[in-house]
C-alpha cells in the first residue's frame, strides 16, 4: 500500500509568538509539525504496519522544512519530500495544493492522509483542493479508519456528532483530533531518520512555471487578540447585582 501524508510545518502555539510589520517574527518563533497533521503520520504509519507497503511525507516550503521531515522519518514514515517555494512569492492554499497535486499526479498512491486545519491558518483547505485537482474521493474531519478490499470504512466528526461513510480507494482523508494518539520520535527512529531518504524537488522538477502557483490571496496584516481585561466583581443582593449587570452592558460593554 503507498501511503502519502501532506504535512506542513507550523509555528508552535505554545510558545510565544512576536509580531513585527504585520508578519509573524520568524527569527523568535518555534516551528513543529502542525500537530494535526501528526494524526495523520501516525495514522499512516499504523496502516503501513497493518497492511505493509511504505509512508512517503510531502510538504511545501523552504530548507527549514527538513527539519520537520526528519522528525516524521524518525516517527516512522519511510521516504519525506520537499517541494522547494523558494521561488515562489508568496504561498497560499492554492499555491500550496497546486505543487503536492502536480507531484502527487505522478506517483501511485493508494491513501492520501493530511491534517484537518493548520494551527497557523485554520482554513483546512489544502486537502479538499488536492484531492479535487487529481479526481480522486475525500473526507474530512476523520476520527477512525479501516481499510479493506480496496475500500476504507471511515469514521469522521459531524457537528459533535459521527458519520460513517464507505469510499473505494485511492482516497484522500483529512485527520481530526481522536483519530489516535501520535508516537513520539525514539532515539534508535531518530538515527534511522539520518539515513532515510529525502528528496527536494523544485517548480521545474514539477513541471511548472511561478505562474501556475501564482497565490490568488493576499495576506494584509497579522495582528494579536487584544489583551483580556480584568472581570469585575459584582456587589449586593442579587437585584442589585442584575441592575449593575444591565447598566454596565449598556455602559461600558454597549452590547444592550
Amino acid at each position: 500500500m503507498n501511503i502519502f501524508v501532506l504535512m506542513k510545518r507550523t509555528f508552535d502555539t505554545e510558545e510565544k509568538i512576536a509580531i513585527s510589520n504585520g508578519r509573524i517574527d520568524e527569527g523568535g518563533a518555534e516551528f513543529i509539525i502542525n500537530p494535526y497533521d501528526e494524526y495523520a503520520i501516525e495514522e499512516a504509519i499504523v496502516l503501513r504496519d497493518e497492511h505493509g507497503g511504505e509512508v512517503t511525507v510531502v510538504t511545501v516550503g523552504e530548507e527549514e522544512a527538513e527539519k520537520e521531515l526528519r522528525t516524521a522519518l524518525a516517527m516512522g514514515a519511510d521516504k519525506a519530500v520537499l517541494l522547494d517555494s523558494e521561488d515562489v512569492d508568496e504561498l497560499d492554499q492554492f499555491t500550496t495544493a497546486s505543487m503536492l497535486a502536480a507531484y502527487l499526479k505522478e506517483q501511485e498512491y493508494d491513501i492520501i492522509l493530511g491534517g484537518n486545519v493548520a494551527v497557523d491558518g485554520g482554513s483546512g483547505q489544502v486537502g479538499p483542493r488536492v484531492a479535487e485537482l487529481l479526481e480522486i474521493p475525500q473526507v474530512t474531519t476523520i476520527t477512525n479508519l479501516e481499510v479493506a478490499d480496496g475500500a476504507a470504512t471511515i469514521v469522521r466528526d459531524v457537528e459533535g456528532d459521527e458519520e460513517t461513510v464507505e469510499v473505494s480507494l485511492p482516497v484522500l482523508v483529512t485527520a481530526q483530533q481522536g483519530l489516535n494518539e501520535p508516537r513520539y520520535p525514539s532515539l534508535p527512529g531518530i538515527m534511522k531518520a539520518k539515513k532515510k531518504p529525502l528528496e527536494t524537488l523544485d517548480l521545474d522538477d514539477l513541471d511548472l512555471d511561478e505562474d501556475d502557483v501564482e497565490a490568488k490571496t493576499t495576506t494584509l496584516e497579522i495582528f494579536l487578540p487584544p489583551e483580556k481585561q480584568a472581570g469585575k466583581l459584582l456587589e449586593g443582593d442579587p437585584q442589585a447585582q442584575v441592575k449593575e449587570l444591565v447598566s454596565l452592558l449598556k455602559s461600558e460593554a454597549k452590547v444592550i
